[in-house]
């Protein structure tokens, strides 16, 4: 808190005008900041003493109530930094009042970017997105609340600790693993990063954080647990659907909103003549050409008459992301399958189990998967034990022929003559004036 705190009001010359322009100065401790209230007042009707227009006339009167309220103002404001545990200073209590004061709350500019991405669902963003950013705007709110007793906070209160005691919050009162943390974390930091542009805050409070995530082993399904899947008949007609839905998943890589946006327009030729998937990922936008295994085939032919996709113009009658979760989970039982069984999973299945492991090349498998880079398909790429025992069988075989031949005695190998040393050629390497 401040040490000395005073207010003044004079008058000041305003050129060749009758009138002067009356000016508050604010000073804390000893530091002098003054601005015009844009009234002007006769110097021989003001009582410089009192800081106020002399006389009991309306016009005196009119003046000195504007000035009461302006420097009830002041005090308000010095009231609102003191319960913000903020540093007073005159040119923070001036800007205050003449709206030139960067009071921008956290929860204020993260209400106005979801507003601004809500607007823009459909051509920049996905449905998903924004319902991300809404529960990651619901959890800073609860955490402020929780932390500061607030309903909001001054963006530049927004420092390290702010983000360490928010990381501590999700991870305990949420219980919130330490990836999904990071990602909440990573959409506060867009926040910040718009604060930062627009130098609302002075610095990044993320640049000594680490937001690394740690690496998740997603292990896709085995040969015989996507068969155990594809035989099963589950005497339930939603159980039987959701089952194919998530198998074509698994032929094709798709991710759940490509599957639930294709239309049988994207299904065309390819250059070899064969039925192509050709889509751009709701993601990224990037190309997709998948050409269509049997098993997919028989799937579009399976739901063409489909009401659902009749009506919706749909290759599958795909159902909500989470009824499809729980479906799944329910077939995982049945098929006494012990892995967490999400929809994602296929597309994991797909880059292992059915390409990978079949020897298709990597840089093929990044297209169909719609990557632009090679490192983003090694995550999916997880190597499995049976594709390990595949690349080391022609190893195993040779060595299996050769027959090593048995140990020799010290005494032998010391009466062996000695073969002569390898000479490497010397090369003469001559230095060029650059």
């Amino acid at each position: 808190m401040e040490k000395s705190f005073s207010l003044l009001y004079f008058l000041k010359q305003a050129g060749n005008e009758p009138k002067k322009y009356i000016y508050l100065r604010i000073t804390v401790d000893g530091h002098p900041v003054e601005f015009s209230t844009k009234k002007q007042w006769w110097e021989s009707r003001w009582d410089q003493e009192k800081g106020r227009a002399s006389g009991v006339k309306q016009d005196a009167q009119e003046v000195n109530f504007f000035l009461d309220t302006l420097e009830n103002k002041v005090f308000k404001a010095r009231k609102q930094l003191i319960e913000d545990d903020e540093l007073i200073t005159a040119e923070l209590l001036r800007d205050m009042l003449t709206g030139k004061a960067n009071r921008k709350m956290i929860l204020e500019i993260f209400g106005e970017h979801n507003q601004q991405m809500e607007a823009l669902v459909g051509k920049d963003y996905a449905d998903g997105t924004l319902e991300r950013y809404q529960t990651s705007y619901d959890h800073t709110k609860a955490f402020i609340q929780w932390q500061y007793q607030t309903e909001d906070r001054f963006i530049r209160k927004l420092d390290h600790f702010f983000i360490e005691q928010y990381a501590f919050w999700l991870k305990t009162v949420r219980n919130c693993n330490h990836n999904t943390t990071m990602k909440y974390l990573a959409n506060l930091k867009k926040i910040v990063l718009i604060c930062v542009k627009n130098k609302w805050l002075p610095g990044d409070p993320f640049a000594n954080f680490k937001m690394t995530k740690l690496p998740v082993i997603r292990e896709p399904l085995s040969e015989w647990e996507l068969n155990a899947i594809i035989k099963k008949d589950f005497k339930n007609d939603r159980l039987n659907q959701v089952r194919d839905i998530f198998v074509f998943s698994c032929y094709t890589g798709l991710a759940y909103a490509d599957v639930k946006k294709l239309r049988s327009a994207e299904i065309e030729k390819g250059v070899d003549g064969e039925q192509w998937i050709f889509t751009p990922r709701q993601k990224t936008d990037t190309p997709c050409p998948i050409p269509l295994l049997p098993v997919a085939l028989q799937l579009i032919d399976k739901y063409a008459h489909h009401p659902k996709c009749v009506n919706e113009d749909r290759v599958l009658p795909v159902l909500s992301n989470q009824k499809m979760n729980a479906y799944l989970k329910e077939i995982a039982d049945i098929c006494c399958i012990k892995k967490a069984l999400t929809f994602h999973l296929a597309r994991h299945t797909f880059a292992t189990t059915i390409t990978l492991c079949n020897g298709v090349p990597i840089e093929t498998v990044s297209k169909m998967l719609g990557h632009t880079t090679i490192k983003q398909t090694q995550h999916y790429a997880k190597i499995l034990h049976s594709k390990i025992s595949m690349d080391m069988a022609a190893l195993r075989e040779k060595y299996a022929v050769a027959t090593p031949e048995p140990e020799k005695e010290c005494t032998e190998i010391a009466s062996e003559p000695l073969k002569p040393k390898i000479v490497l050629p010397k090369y003469n390497y001559v230095l060029v004036a650059s």
